[in-house]
């Protein structure tokens, strides 16, 4: 199966710092891509020379199996973590002007803002200002700009930054059903628990260089039973100085950790329950947070 993006070698860099470094992967057809990663690490950098906003220092970008034209930029949906409205125009001609930008006619283009606008329950904002709409609302007309062509391939930088949990879930649903129609979507967020359950394959970055990726659950099943989360009262220093832990996330009565290859979460807990209140001990499947943090930690 033929990628819908290949990055190989992709390097960037702005004045002498290297935001992206060497990265290469590929993402393919009605696929949901993780580009995941802390504040700074390069994803926004990286998506912008996925869609050609700017061009690499060196390495190769495809998009459809070609290199990058502005031609195939009618296939792709971009909502960039900046907004990209005009605060003093109305949603209706914020959203007819992009639509036209990527290619629709008048018509087409206002039919489908009616029928976004009307499932996201905004359509009654149609002839208000940009300005006079909250940060959610906001969000929803610039993920309507990105859907509104009906692009193969939709690219989000933070695309539930400024949601509530409803609206995030109404997110969530549409972009299920736009993969099941065979779309490509690509995540960048630095939120990992906000797209987990929804993405297919990853690629976590830490300082412009890609420090995991592959299939999602088969990274997690590499992992197997290392990962424990304990919720307890006591002296949380007890965890921090036990032999069995490789890594370990402490909030203060509850932990997440991972144990040593080899280690026998049997023996922690009888270990935890004569040291602390053990009120929840769970063997469990990590989090791409965890993964995160102990792969990172063991660099």
């Amino acid at each position: 199966m033929q990628p819908r993006v290949e990055l190989v070698a992709v390097r960037k860099s702005y004045q002498g710092f290297v935001a992206v470094d060497d990265l290469t992967c590929s993402i393919l057809p009605g696929q949901i891509f993780g580009l995941l990663g802390p504040n700074g690490a390069g994803k926004t950098s990286t998506i912008r020379m996925m869609i050609g906003i700017t061009a690499p220092d060196s390495g190769i970008v495809r998009i459809f199996g070609a290199p990058l034209s502005r031609i195939a930029m009618h296939r792709v949906g971009y909502l960039p973590e900046e907004r990209g409205l005009y605060r003093r125009m109305t949603v209706r001609d914020n959203l007819s002007f992009l639509g036209q930008l990527s290619g629709l006619s008048i018509s087409t283009s206002a039919e489908r803002i009616e029928g976004w606008t009307a499932r996201l329950a905004i359509d009654e904002w149609l002839e208000h200002r940009v300005e006079e709409l909250s940060k959610g609302m906001q969000q929803k007309i610039q993920f309507i700009a990105a859907l509104l062509h009906d692009p193969d391939l939709i690219v989000m930088d933070e695309p539930f930054a400024g949601l509530d949990p409803m609206n995030s879930m109404q997110l969530k649903d549409i972009l299920l059903e736009l993969k099941t129609a065979g779309k490509t979507i690509v995540f960048s967020t630095h939120r990992m628990d906000q797209v987990e359950k929804l993405c297919d394959s990853i690629c976590l970055v830490d300082r412009g260089k890609s420090v995991l990726q592959g299939n999602l659950k088969e990274i997690k099943a590499g992992y197997g039973s290392r990962f424990v989360q304990i919720d307890y009262d006591g002296d949380g220093r007890f965890l921090a100085e036990s032999a069995l832990i490789d890594s370990l996330n402490d909030y203060g009565n509850h932990a997440e950790l991972s144990l040593k290859p080899g280690a026998d979460s049997q023996e922690l807990l009888r270990s935890a329950m004569s040291a602390l209140n053990v009120r929840r001990f769970q063997v469990m499947e990590p989090s791409l947070e965890q993964i995160f943090i102990d792969h990172v930690t063991r660099k």
